[in-house]
């Protein structure tokens, strides 16, 4: 007899779905209108308050969770807003940049291996910036939808 039932989420399954996060001012991330994504879980490319969400989850589920402030990305940290100066940003890209509040910097990790990304919060006279590294829905509630389309 062939097993006819759909593949279940599990830890370490690789999935593509649709998902979309959004917190109390709107989408963070939405792939419904692009190309679904594709993902390890337990690879730490969705947060594990999301990921345990995601287990057991039949193929071709579709569903919304609602994840309390803090519990997705973490509370808001303060120390997570720091100041870098211009001399420091020119070094790790072009200094002829303009930044304006609100704008993600992506800078270089000091291993120079990868990326992190932070969100412009001020600018001084000297061009020194106020950056906030925190996950934009750090501190807050978030909406998960999700599609589950494949499950391997």
């Amino acid at each position: 007899m062939v097993n006819t039932l759909p593949a279940q989420v599990q830890a370490g399954s690789f999935l593509t779905l649709h998902y979309r996060l959004a917190g109390p001012q709107g989408d963070v991330i939405n792939t419904f209108e692009g190309q679904p994504a594709t993902l390890t879980l337990g690879a730490g490319e969705l947060s594990p308050a999301l990921e345990e969400r995601l287990v057991g989850l039949p193929e071709g589920t579709r569903t919304t969770f609602e994840v309390p402030a803090g519990a997705a990305f973490g509370d808001r940290n303060p120390d997570m807003v720091q100041w870098l100066a211009r001399r420091e940003l020119d070094a790790m890209g072009d200094p002829d940049e303009i930044y304006a509040i609100g704008e993600v910097v992506e800078l270089p990790t000091p291993d120079g291996q990868g990326r992190f990304a932070g969100v412009v919060q001020a600018v001084r006279d000297d061009g020194a910036l106020q950056l906030d590294f925190n996950h934009p829905l750090a501190g807050q509630p978030v909406t998960f939808e999700v599609h589950v389309i494949g499950v391997l």
